[in-house]
């Protein structure tokens, strides 16, 4: 109950002070690089140096690619049956496919298991920003045609990219170099994500002219909240993938649009407004359908 109470006052403290303009109008973007500098890289150098590598993560790394691919397809039927711009079909893509597994997918790992499920997380979260960083990049450029597409920018904003940065050296570094010394630390940097990340979250809510664009927004909402979980857990089934790696991977592709890809749908004008939206509203719901996810997943026998 402690972790709920907690993220509940964490978004409305974000929400008060940007009604409120106790901070400047941009503020969640100084918290946002310290999540991604500081905060992510340090969650790995906590958790992944200890996980046991087994066949069974294969499924939380693979998970991801699987939804973004669904969302894709997913999203071009539905951009070609509406009749959409480019920009927006590109924009649903990248909201509808990519999962918030760090600034609402961590706090509720929390809320809902431990803490110590989020070696699984990390991976997903890890594979989901690379797909964004990637393809989603090129989706982007190649919606908005602002920018001419190249291999090297695309691997530029791959090899820039932190948590990537942190995850790389968090499980190769303490193969070589005893940096147990270092744990009091990243625990205290690491304990920093789930607070700042719902506080940045109440910070970029928006939901203004979300009845204009309900269509769009229940299409994308339906897929990223209800069906990509649902396939990943037929498949789990299907395959007689049990334990607790299988529950946190579904719990976490059941977790409402990756923020970050709010953010380049933005850059890319991609119908930003859209974008935000999607973004925003899926955060609310995904409070009751997260609930109802970790039911299925932890009363119904399946795992």
């Amino acid at each position: 109950m402690a972790n709920f109470i907690l993220i509940g006052l964490c978004i409305i403290a974000g929400i008060l002070f940007r009604k409120r303009k106790v901070l400047p109008k941009d503020a969640h973007k100084g918290i946002n690089a310290w999540i991604i500098y500081i905060a992510l890289p340090a969650t790995s150098f906590k958790y992944l140096p200890h996980i046991t590598w087994t066949k069974d993560l294969l499924f939380p790394a693979l998970a991801p690619v699987l939804v973004w691919l669904l969302g894709w397809l997913f999203i071009t039927l539905y951009s070609r049956f509406r009749k959409v711009s480019k920009a927006t079909a590109g924009g649903l893509k990248l909201t509808s496919s990519l999962s918030n597994t760090t600034f609402v997918g961590l706090p509720l790992i929390a809320a809902y298991f431990s803490e110590k499920e989020f070696g699984t997380a990390i991976i997903c979260d890890q594979v989901t920003f690379t797909l964004l960083s990637t393809i989603g990049i090129i989706v982007a450029i190649r919606s908005s045609q602002q920018q001419k597409l190249s291999a090297q920018l695309v691997l530029k904003k791959v090899l820039s990219f932190p948590p990537l940065i942190g995850c790389i050296l968090a499980l190769t570094v303490p193969r070589f170099i005893d940096i147990s010394s270092l744990n009091p630390l990243f625990d205290k940097l690491a304990g920093t994500v789930g607070p700042l990340a719902l506080f940045s979250i109440g910070l970029q809510l928006r939901f203004g002219g979300w009845f204009s664009e309900l269509k769009a927004i229940s299409f994308a909402l339906l897929y990223k909240l209800i069906l990509a979980p649902l396939v990943l857990l037929i498949i789990a089934v299907l395959l007689g993938l049990k334990g607790m790696i299988t529950q946190i991977t579904i719990f976490e592709m059941a977790m409402p649009t990756l923020l970050t890809a709010g953010v380049v749908a933005d850059q890319y004008n991609l119908n930003p407004k859209l974008s935000n939206l999607v973004v925003g509203i899926g955060i609310l719901l995904s409070f009751l359908t997260t609930a109802v996810w970790w039911f299925v997943l932890t009363h119904l026998g399946l795992f």
